[in-house]
């Protein structure tokens, strides 16, 4: 008998930075507002300049709205909700969306400094949390850093990231035990579109900032390197 799918609703965001995993964000530099001595520093969540998640409607119109849904990426995308479903689970709607979206779907790979690419797995076990899947959406490009969506069976949603690619490491991993692998895993971001627009942003400002200059920015990115002062204490690598 096939699985029942599961009805989509709006998913259930993290309410606590963190959401069992310990909480940080891995990327690059903002110039001297914020330093980085190598490729990624691993940075408190507490130290991000805050953002206002009732902007993030699934909408993207901060990127112009995803545009027309590609039919080969729908097919693909459909195909690993359905794989989901067996476990009675669901992507996010505004990952669908943002995924499939003509406008959309390389925004990250094309705004990224470090030549991250959007890679999306299958389900992938979550170690030390049974029914719980994660799905890798974004890879750095020499597998520094993994991206995933956390799916739980409670309908709560958030990102995480990993230097480990789980795609390949988690039946190797099970030697270790799933508690040494869970130690590797990060929570970020509440939802998929409040990970996106930070990662946007920030590289949009490294981009600035190594280039013409923070006046080549709009109010909302200006707004967002303002919270950082000139100089800041470099934090720990991931």
């Amino acid at each position: 008998m096939p699985a029942e799918r599961p009805v989509r609703t709006e998913p259930t965001e993290t309410a606590e930075p963190g959401a069992g995993f310990e909480a940080g964000w891995c990327a690059s530099d903002l110039g001297e507002h914020r330093p980085c001595r190598y490729t990624y520093e691993y940075y408190p969540y507490e130290s991000l300049p805050p953002l206002d998640s009732a902007r993030f409607t699934g909408d993207f119109a901060w990127l112009g709205g995803p545009g027309a849904a590609s039919p080969e990426r729908s097919a693909a995308l459909a195909a690993l909700d359905g794989a989901l479903a067996a476990h009675g689970l669901a992507l996010p709607a505004e990952f669908i969306a943002f995924q499939a979206g003509e406008r959309t779907n390389h925004a990250l790979d094309e705004v990224s400094v470090t030549a991250c690419w959007t890679s999306v797995s299958e389900p992938l076990p979550c170690p030390g949390e049974p029914g719980t899947f994660l799905v890798r959406f974004l890879r750095d490009q020499q597998d520094c850093v993994h991206w995933y969506l956390c799916l739980r069976p409670s309908g709560e949603t958030c990102v995480v990231w990993s230097p480990v690619d789980f795609a390949y490491a988690y039946e190797r991993g099970r030697e270790a035990g799933a508690a040494e692998l869970r130690a590797e895993i990060r929570w970020c971001a509440p939802a998929f579109e409040e990970f996106a627009y930070r990662f946007w942003a920030e590289n949009r400002i490294w981009h600035a900032v190594h280039g013409g200059g923070p006046a080549e920015l709009d109010q909302p990115l200006r707004d967002y390197l303002d919270h950082y002062g000139p100089t800041a204490a470099s934090p720990h690598t991931p």
